[in-house]
Order: C-alpha cells, then sequence, then structure tokens
C-alpha cells in the first residue's frame, strides 16, 4: 500500500479519488499512461475500488485491514510469534509452521482467481518483508503460489488454502 502511495502521480490521483472528484478530472494534467499506471497501482494496493464503468472510489476497509494485521505484533502462539508489527522477523524452522505462515500470506495479498505481474507481487510482498524474492520463493516452493507457463502472471493454485476461499 505504501510503495502504491510512494510515486507523486498516484498520490495526486489518489487525492482525487477520495475528495471526489469527477471521474473526468481524476488524474487531469497527466499524460494518459502515466494516469493509467498510477490508477493500475491504486486498484492493486487496494487503496481504490473500480466501479463497472462508473467511478473509482476509494476502499472503506482497506486501512482497517492494514490495522487489524499489524495487531499481530509479538503474539505468543500461531503466526503471530514470527511477525512483528505485521512483517515477518523470522521465518520458522518448523516446516508445518512455515507452510502456515507463507499459507497465511498468500491470503492476503492474493485473492482467489487473480493473476498478477511480478511487480504487484512483489509490491504486495513488500509489507511483509524487504526480502521480496526469497517470501516469493518460499511460496511458489510451497505451492502457494503459481506461475503461467509464460511467467507473465502469478496466481494462487486452485485447491489450495491459503488464508481463505480458492477457487480458480
Amino acid at each position: 500500500m505504501v510503495a502504491a502511495l510512494a510515486g507523486a502521480d498516484a498520490r495526486r490521483v489518489y487525492a482525487q479519488i477520495v475528495l471526489g472528484a469527477p471521474p473526468g478530472e481524476v488524474g487531469a494534467g497527466l499524460p494518459p499512461a502515466r494516469r493509467e499506471r498510477a490508477i493500475a497501482a491504486l486498484l492493486a494496493a487496494g487503496l481504490v475500488e473500480g466501479r463497472d464503468g462508473g467511478p473509482f472510489a476509494a476502499s472503506e476497509t482497506v486501512f482497517r485491514e492494514v490495522l487489524a494485521r499489524q495487531t499481530l505484533g509479538r503474539a505468543t502462539g500461531g503466526i503471530g510469534r514470527f511477525l512483528h508489527g505485521g512483517r515477518i522477523e523470522r521465518y520458522p524452522a518448523n516446516q508445518a509452521e512455515r507452510r502456515e505462515l507463507l499459507a497465511w500470506i498468500a491470503g492476503q495479498v492474493l485473492r482467489p482467481g487473480e493473476d498478477l505481474t511480478e511487480q504487484q507481487v512483489n509490491e504486495r510482498l513488500l509489507q511483509y518483508t524487504d526480502d521480496v524474492p526469497l517470501l516469493r520463493r518460499y511460496l511458489v516452493d510451497f505451492g502457494l503460489l503459481q506461475r503461467t507457463a509464460s511467467g507473465s502472471a502469478y496466481f494462487r493454485p486452485a485447491g489450495r488454502t491459503a488464508g481463505g476461499d480458492d477457487s480458480r
């Protein structure tokens, strides 16, 4: 989420959406490609929601969800004991516990049926660790994340539970 707001274009577009600017004025003055990139980043981060043919709207739940994840802090049981401030402090040595942690993360970053580019996956995983390639590799190795044959997209495989519904 923070990565999505790192760019000035995305912050500008987000502010306009939050303030209820008419659809034609959102991103006005930006070249079309930059406007679309900013909107795509905001959608991918869950900060805004697209309406079928209508205006974009700021997500009403995204901040609540982030705050709920932060409460995991330093729990004494479950996956929370491997997290600090919602970020991975260490990976469990026990494979079952590692799978549980990774499954929870997969369920947080990727909805069933959603395809993401590697960059989008990286942006979402960045909220959990600075070593994104390692986390992404663990998710793939544990079968919780798969790449398309072309390597152009990542998705949650069908039939796997990763902290939520699975349907692909």
